[in-house]
Parts: structure tokens; C-alpha cells; sequence
């Protein structure tokens, strides 16, 4: 038998989640919205929820500087990025960063969503909802339009790094 952890305390709880979590690997994806400046973020949250309709989930923090446009946004990017995008994925989740500067390379899309080059797919959403979820918010979305075709494999993210897959 193994030693398990007693979730009682908020602050074991919350340690315990966070070490349980970093032993799953996640797909990374950029998020991004139209404001009056674009914002977006990385998310190891993205996650499929129904194929008719096309839906798809993601949490965000309140705390986020992507939060108030995202909060107010009818449409959002989700990019779905290549494991030779780990400096993108790095630019995207660290805070303070000219995200949308260069060497971003990024065009505005269909519903004038920010679009990023060069990522494995990506899928431009109409938001239905907005989920209160402890200091998150879970966004769902409708697939609207998209491009499945880009270059590369999926970048993943596990114990704290960004990583490819092996085979």
C-alpha cells in the first residue's frame, strides 16, 4: 500500500494538486483576443468537450492581464502550438511580455482575432460561456472556423517544462 495525503488544509490541499498536476502532460495552446490591444496567453487547460456542436474549454485566471478583454471578448484564437514553438509558448505565459511584439509573427483572422504563424492548428471560437470557477474562469467555445494543417509536432508541457513527444 502507498502513503496517501490527508486534503484537509487548504495549503496541502493545494500543494498536493499542484504535484499531482505536474505529473500529467498537457498539449500547449496560446490563447488570444481582440481588445483595444490583442491579448493572449498560454493554456495547458485546452480541452475538447463536444463534437455537434464543435465546443471546447479553457480556464483563465481572473488575476490574467488577458482577463478583461477575454471576459468581453465574442471570439477567441486557440492555437494549438508545434514543439518548435517553446519560445512562443515561454512569451506567451510569462507576464509583463511584449507578447504580440516581434519575433511574433501574427495577422488578424476571421472575427479579427489575433492569429499566430507557424502553430500545428488553430481554431478561431465564439464564446458561449463563462464558467465562475475558484479564482478561474472556464470559457467555452464554438469552433467557427480553423486550419488543422500547420507544421510540427505538439508541444506538451509536464513537470514544469515544455517538452516533445518521443516516440
Amino acid at each position: 500500500m502507498t502513503a496517501s495525503t490527508d486534503l484537509g488544509s487548504a495549503a496541502s490541499a493545494t500543494d498536493v494538486f499542484r504535484s499531482v498536476f505536474r505529473r500529467h502532460a498537457a498539449g500547449v495552446a496560446v490563447i488570444t483576443a481582440a481588445g483595444a490591444r490583442p491579448v493572449g496567453f498560454t493554456a495547458t487547460s485546452l480541452t475538447s468537450v463536444a463534437a455537434e456542436p464543435p465546443l471546447l474549454s479553457f480556464g483563465i485566471s481572473v488575476g490574467s492581464s488577458s482577463w478583461p478583454t477575454v471576459s468581453a471578448a465574442e471570439y477567441v484564437g486557440v492555437h494549438v502550438l508545434g514543439e518548435h514553438q517553446e519560445e512562443l509558448a515561454a512569451t506567451f505565459a510569462r507576464s509583463g511580455a511584449d507578447r504580440f511584439g516581434p519575433p511574433t509573427v501574427w495577422r488578424g483572422g476571421p472575427h479579427g482575432v489575433p492569429l499566430l504563424d507557424g502553430v500545428c492548428a488553430w481554431l478561431v471560437c465564439r464564446v458561449v460561456g463563462r464558467v465562475p470557477a475558484g479564482d478561474h474562469r472556464i470559457v467555452v467555445a464554438e469552433a467557427v472556423h480553423g486550419d488543422p494543417h500547420g507544421p510540427g509536432r505538439p508541444l506538451l508541457y509536464h513537470q514544469g517544462r515544455f517538452n516533445a513527444l518521443r516516440h
